[in-house]
């Protein structure tokens, strides 16, 4: 039989209660730490990339795991109007263990190393039909088969945009000429400052040989003065 407390409630209830309370917050944090600590793959800071016709382009894509990785595996597919190509596939079996790329497209170049966690791929001689969406894929079976994509879109034009850099030439010029006027300044004042110093070395030198004369004239005229005064014997 239950006991029960001062208030009527069953302490075997509450204690329950609190179990499941525990439970339920033990399960927030492993949910919370596994979001955060799961796989990740990316293009970078920049998801884009503008390109001449006939160039060829780097679509760039790392992964990331705090728990390792085992038997990764990812794949590049690019986005042809709601049909998904596949360009090249592999499966990395361990860390720091380059894989073996199955590649799909005459033009693409498997490019990336797994010391880096690097997949990214090359694709050559672009044409204006490989304008698109280009989509990194990868799946750790050992996160439990959690996956993760990133998208990088390729814009292929016929040249590039020329950049207007005449608001930058002008920040440089108007930074350089304060820059230089502030240093000219600096430079007049340290030569009015040391002019300003000599000046008054030379007065200071002017008043001590000044006093000096005048003391040994007062000297010269007291001892001829004493001199008339003595009386002779």
């Amino acid at each position: 039989m239950a006991s029960v407390d001062s208030t009527g409630l069953s302490v075997s209830g509450r204690l329950r209660s609190g179990d499941l309370l525990h439970a339920g917050l033990i399960l927030v944090l492993l949910l919370g730490a596994w979001g955060v600590d799961g796989l990740e793959v990316s293009t970078g800071k920049v998801s884009s990339i503008e390109a001449m016709n006939g160039s060829t382009v780097l679509l760039p894509c790392t992964y990331s795991s705090c728990i390792g990785i085992k038997n990764l595996y990812f794949n590049w597919k690019y986005n042809d109007n709601g049909t998904f190509i596949k360009l090249c596939e592999a499966e990395i079996p361990t860390e720091k263990v380059e894989p073996k790329v199955h590649v799909f497209h005459e033009r693409v170049e498997f490019v990336g190393s797994s010391k880096t966690n690097n997949i990214s791929i090359l694709l050559w001689n672009i044409t204006f039909e490989d304008e698109g969406e280009y989509t990194c894929f990868a799946r750790n079976p050992k996160e439990k088969n959690r996956n993760h994509s990133a998208i990088f879109t390729l814009i292929v034009v016929d040249q590039m945009k020329e950049v207007d850099n005449t608001l930058t030439v002008i920040i440089v010029s108007v930074l350089g000429g304060v820059i230089g006027l502030v240093i000219l300044i600096m430079v007049i004042k340290a030569v009015v400052l040391h002019v300003l110093h000599k000046g008054n070395e030379k007065t200071k030198e002017c008043l001590v040989s000044s006093s000096g004369n005048d003391n040994t004239e007062n000297g010269l005229s007291g001892a001829k003065a004493d001199n008339k005064a003595t009386p002779k014997a």
